[in-house]
């Protein structure tokens, strides 16, 4: 922007690139009359309705039909282990607590 005294002169350039491209991406394929788009869309739900459903029955086949599920005695075994390693880990964050707070006790019965 330039200014000469009371005015002002506006100095703009524009450099516009247009590309190409064909009519079909300029056109909007929806009409907006309720009637003409609605029939394209709802084919569009039911597609989709039609998509979730095979995929919750083929979720359903797998679970069911090709998971190899551990037995009862496998789960029991499985969850002793669990409980054993989380009650050693519990013991190991409890000596490290008294630990610190021993550290802690006598660093401040040093300083007061």
């Amino acid at each position: 922007m330039k200014v000469e005294g009371s005015k002002c002169e506006k100095h703009l350039t524009f450099n516009f690139q247009f590309e190409y491209t064909g009519v079909a991406q300029l056109v909007e394929h929806r009409s907006p009359k309720p009637g003409v788009g609605s029939s394209s869309l709802s084919a569009r739900a039911k597609i989709k309705k039609m998509k979730i459903a095979n995929y919750i029955k083929e979720s359903y086949d797998e679970l069911v039909h090709k998971v190899s599920w551990p037995t009862r005695s496998e789960l029991t075994n499985s969850a002793i282990v669990v409980l054993i390693a989380s009650v050693i880990i519990a013991l190991i964050v409890f000596a490290m607590d008294k630990l610190i707070q021993l550290l802690m006790d006598f660093i401040y019965g040093l300083l007061f």
